[in-house]
């Protein structure tokens, strides 16, 4: 009898973690491939996946013009393409990985990769559920007005810190297309907690001021 040899465990892992994502979706899937080992790897499970999910897949590669070659490179078989950017210490990734890394695990034990990784996941899924939570809050406080757009200041006090902050930026970012600092985002709260007749706040973009209860954001 022929003995065929197991499947690696990377290939059975990538595998099922792309088979759990295509579960429920309906329409086509578009994987971006830069000919790296990782893009690679997941452009081959999700062909192999894609077919018995019912799943429409395709993979695009964008030749940016950045290195010499690129476009024999954008035109890969699955041969890995070994980017040299990924050795380049002009850049800050590049340092991280081979300097900063390796002091962290020496100074702090193996498992640092790890637990950065767990943490970043961690940070991800709350991202997400703080998302769903501004969605459904900023209907019933928020309301269009002269040039901008107005936000309730009594709801925007009720909420904790974390969702107040986050509210503030998705209205900016939303509606001016512009993003704020934390020191930013800070100084437009105090609008709404510690407000003693302060004016406008200068911000990227747009402005922000109070007027009763309602904190305001308009086009300057």
């Amino acid at each position: 009898m022929e003995h065929r040899p197991g499947l690696d465990p990377a290939v059975a892992e990538i595998r099922r973690a792309v088979r759990e994502c295509l579960a429920g979706i309906d329409g086509p899937v578009l994987v971006g491939l830069s000919g790296g080992a990782d893009s690679l790897a997941l452009a081959a499970a999700v062909a192999f996946e894609a077919p018995k999910a019912g799943v429409r897949a395709s993979a695009t590669v964008i030749d940016h013009g950045l290195q010499s070659g690129s476009a024999q490179v954008a035109a890969r078989g699955l041969p890995v393409w070994e980017d040299p950017h990924n050795l380049d210490r002009r850049y800050l990734r590049v340092r991280v990985r081979q300097d900063v890394m390796p002091v962290l695990e020496a100074e702090l034990g193996p498992g640092v990769a790890e637990a950065l990784a767990r943490t970043s996941d961690q940070l991800r899924e709350d991202a997400a559920a703080f998302a769903d939570m501004i969605d459904e809050t900023i209907e019933d406080i928020v309301e269009h007005a002269e040039a901008g757009i107005a936000v309730s200041v009594p709801a925007l006090a009720a909420n904790p810190p974390a969702i107040r902050n986050r509210i503030i930026r998705h209205v900016v970012a939303s509606e001016f297309g512009a993003s704020l600092t934390r020191a930013q985002t800070l100084e437009v709260a105090r609008l709404v907690t510690d407000w003693h007749g302060q004016g406008p706040i200068a911000l990227p973009g747009c402005q922000a001021s109070r007027s009763g209860t309602r904190l305001t954001f308009t086009a300057p």
